[in-house]
């Protein structure tokens, strides 16, 4: 069942089975992924998405938070966005967090196409434990988490810490 509560003009808050989710901890490094997308049946494939880290070896998901539905930033002619937030533990190293992400992203359609293109489905590290880092191909904490809705209002629903 999926369920609607609108904030405001610009930002509606979406509770699915599975967003907002939360269990016990297994132990590891905890990272906090921020998931987005704006192609296609971005719920359901949320969803889909959540069942697969489920099975994954190289990730435990802790906790999520509910969707959110808000405008693009950037590239704005497009369609509004559904962003959530998973917080994950992980005994991958950041660069290998950063490679598993990226290859999933691409199993469930990812194209890059241009900086703030449309895209089914999109993940970021924006978090990974207190490391702090900036190299060409990854930067902790994710530059600019702290003035994006769509990251902020997903994390002010979530109970767990980092």
């Amino acid at each position: 069942m999926v369920k609607r509560k609108k904030l405001n003009k610009n930002h509606t808050l979406i509770s699915t089975p599975h967003f907002p989710y939360n269990t016990k901890s297994k132990g590891g490094n905890r990272a906090l992924l921020g998931i987005g997308g704006n192609i296609g049946d971005v719920i359901r494939r949320f969803e889909h998405l959540f069942w697969y880290l489920k099975r994954s070896p190289f990730v435990h998901i802790v906790e999520t938070a509910p969707l959110l539905k808000n405008p693009p930033f950037g590239y704005t002619e497009q369609n509004d966005f559904y962003n959530t937030l998973l917080l994950v533990e992980t005994r991958l190293t950041p660069q290998a967090l950063l490679r598993y992400v990226l290859r999933v992203e691409r199993l469930f359609g990812r194209k890059r196409s241009f900086q703030d293109a449309p895209r089914t489905l999109d993940i970021d590290i924006i978090f990974y434990e207190n490391v702090k880092m900036d190299t060409k191909t990854l930067t902790l904490p994710h530059p600019g988490w702290m003035k994006r809705s769509s990251v902020l209002i997903p994390l002010s629903h979530m109970k767990g810490r980092l």
